[in-house]
């Protein structure tokens, strides 16, 4: 069965050039567009489209009102917004986020058409693939939500115990003086749950690689700020840290965690190419964030494509951290966190509704 896209943008250009792509895409089928948000909403109420590509700057009806609208009617359709690199742009998508986006791209913005167009392919491309084996999941589930749309909690049943436990966790006695959280696909809905759930007295400091572009983290540490007890701010380069503060590795830099003068640690956030393709990496943060906490760290994996996290997990293992993975049913994307169970990496293996207290056992 196809995946049902309905293209909305208020500009012909971008409905023709998105329709045009998707449209070489097997298993996607067209199903309309729209310029506004209302006859968007008249057209996912007759041509139920599984997906919406969604611009947020729309007469009549602007993209976040459309996505309340859909929220309200308890429509079934996810929706994929298309966001301006700029600071306003990446505001509106942490909004968006919030409402229950399942993702985000970026409009290119190259002098080059032709490279604009590419750029766009290989970014619809992995959501389209990555959107494809979530509806797969989710017509078997035989349900018209995943666990975290529009910040839906889990059963009481799921949330109320961790699925699985190591004897090596449950054992454990030696307390952590500091966690470190990798995250990709679906991250902020899950971090939108996760982190106000903290106390302010936390104790140690939180270390945060969400995959995104350069003035999206900051946004990120933003809305997550003005939601949470700790707090959060994009990391700056050679700061000391401070425990009961999130500190996010910035867009397109990676971020380390280094020994300063006695106990005093220190961020450093450099220039280093990608790992796995990421800019920051998971990996990246959890070998430093090893070096320097050894046995008293918490790693944590939770959703996302691919397997980054997974070679930074094992270092931090080999020197006794203990490690916590999302499960598969509280993931958008069951990327991540299965590279990682797979592995036997994973001390503890907890929905999202209770990472939370998996973590504060360790502290």
């Amino acid at each position: 069965m196809p995946i049902k896209v309905l293209v909305v943008d208020d500009t012909i250009f971008y409905r023709t050039v998105v329709s045009d792509i998707l449209k070489t895409f097997p298993n996607v089928e067209v199903v309309g567009a729209a310029n506004n948000g209302e006859i968007a909403l008249a057209r996912i109420k007759t041509l139920k489209p599984d997906l919406i590509t969604l611009d947020v700057e729309m007469p009549v009806m602007n993209g976040l009102q459309l996505m309340v609208a859909i929220n309200e009617q308890g429509f079934d359709v996810d929706c994929l917004m298309l966001s301006s690199k700029t600071e306003k742009g990446s505001a509106i998508t942490m909004q968006a986020l919030a409402l229950g986006a399942f993702d985000f791209i970026t409009k290119p913005d190259a002098t080059d058409h032709e490279e604009n167009i590419k750029e766009l392919t290989k970014q619809l491309r992995k959501v389209i693939t990555i959107f494809e084996q979530r509806l797969i999941l989710k017509r078997k589930m035989g349900t018209k939500g995943m666990a975290q749309k529009s910040g839906a909690a889990l059963s009481a049943a799921a949330a109320s115990k961790m699925l699985a436990i190591s004897t090596r966790a449950a054992n454990r006695t030696e307390k952590s003086q500091a966690v470190a959280i990798g995250i990709s696909t679906g991250g902020p809905n899950a971090l939108n749950i996760l982190m106000p759930k903290l106390p302010f007295n936390l104790g140690v400091p939180i270390f945060l690689v969400q995959h995104m572009p350069p003035l999206f983290t900051a946004s990120l540490a933003k809305c997550l700020d003005e939601k949470c007890k700790l707090k959060v701010k994009e990391a700056e380069n050679g700061e000391m840290v401070e425990a009961n503060t999130v500190y996010i590795a910035p867009g397109g830099k990676q971020m380390k965690v280094a020994s300063g003068t006695g106990l005093q640690k220190i961020i450093r956030i450099t220039d280093d190419p990608p790992e796995n393709n990421c800019k920051p990496a998971v990996d990246c943060l959890f070998r430093s964030a090893a070096r320097v906490y050894g046995s008293k760290l918490t790693c944590v994996v939770m959703t996302g494509m691919g397997t980054d996290g997974k070679i930074g997990m094992a270092v931090a293992k080999a020197a006794g951290a203990l490690t916590i993975a999302q499960d598969e049913a509280s993931c958008v994307v069951y990327g991540m966190p299965k590279a990682v169970i797979d592995a036997g990496l994973s001390d503890v293996v907890a929905p999202l509704d209770s990472i939370d207290r998996a973590i504060l056992k360790t502290l």
